[in-house]
């Protein structure tokens, strides 16, 4: 009996330490599983966080570079013998006030044939330039450009007491190019005055040309002024090109539709049109006709 007894304690005893050698082989594996699952957690966060990153980086912003950078001298943008042709009594051009010439330029020419009793012959021209930069926050050059050009042919149009006013395309000049012809009358006189306005790549070509006939002379026929102020025009657009040492473009021929956008002209195009002559006070001569009008 006492054998039996000391036989069942031990194997009594040897149970309970097989349950704890048990219980303790347990353990690091649930320690080995707790790590893996940590380990685990903490690799996605890094790679998420990573992929935040690289998704919240955005590359910098890059804008089409202007096609033009420079402007012919503008009082030599007109062959001499178109100068003959338009102004034939004016002795040299004066040249427009500009803080930086490679991008806003102008030329200004008057012309008085006085033919004593008979009257007299006036003839005002102006030739402006104006180079647009390609900018990322506003836009690549050629657009500018083009918001410019619109904004001039609207002015063109409004000139106030401007009389039979006509817009028209012209074609084979720049790459966009629209004429605006209105008669204007003065004590001094009814001046006929053409403005063409013309975009090649990033610049605006705004030739201003009129004429009249004063103390009695006969009004200068508007067909005529229209015919040489294209020809200027399409002279002036191939110097521009020329200085940049390029070819003249090519125009589309469709006429000017003021857009949404051509209403709000860019802030530096604002304050470039603020420097250029007034086309209603290019239309008419001081007192004296033969100083600038």
């Amino acid at each position: 009996m006492q054998r039996r007894a000391q036989r069942v304690e031990r194997d009594q005893r040897a149970k309970r330490l097989s349950r704890v050698l048990v219980c303790a082989a347990a353990v690091p594996v649930m320690l080995v599983a707790a790590g893996c699952s940590s380990d685990s957690g903490s690799g996605d966060s890094t790679d998420k966080a990573a992929a935040s990153a690289s998704a919240s980086a955005s590359p910098s912003p890059t804008v089409k570079a202007a096609a033009y950078d420079k402007l012919p001298e503008a009082c030599k943008a007109l062959p001499k013998k178109t100068l003959k042709d338009l102004v034939p009594e004016s002795k040299s051009g004066k040249e427009g006030k500009s803080d930086d010439i490679s991008t806003r330029a102008s030329c200004s020419w008057n012309s008085l044939d006085n033919n004593g009793v008979k009257g007299s012959q006036f003839r005002w021209l102006n030739v402006s330039m104006l180079r647009f930069e390609s900018d990322v926050t506003r836009g690549p050059g050629d657009r500018l450009a083009q918001e410019y050009f619109e904004k001039q042919v609207q002015e063109a149009q409004a000139v106030e007491g401007a009389k039979s006013v006509k817009t028209e395309p012209v074609t084979g000049t720049g790459d966009r190019a629209t004429a605006v012809h209105y008669d204007l009358k003065k004590k001094e006189g009814t001046f006929k005055q053409q403005t063409v306005v013309a975009r090649v790549e990033n610049v605006v070509v705004t030739l201003d040309y009129n004429g009249a006939g004063l103390a009695g002379d006969k009004t200068p026929d508007g067909g005529d002024l229209l015919k040489d102020a294209k020809k200027a025009v399409k002279e002036a657009v191939e110097a521009v090109s020329a200085a940049n040492g390029k070819g003249g473009g090519t125009a589309d021929g469709a006429p000017s539709k003021p857009s949404k956008s051509s209403s709000k002209s860019p802030k530096p195009a604002s304050k470039e049109a603020s420097d250029e002559p007034s086309k209603g006070a290019s239309a008419s001569p001081s007192k004296k006709p033969a100083a600038k009008s």
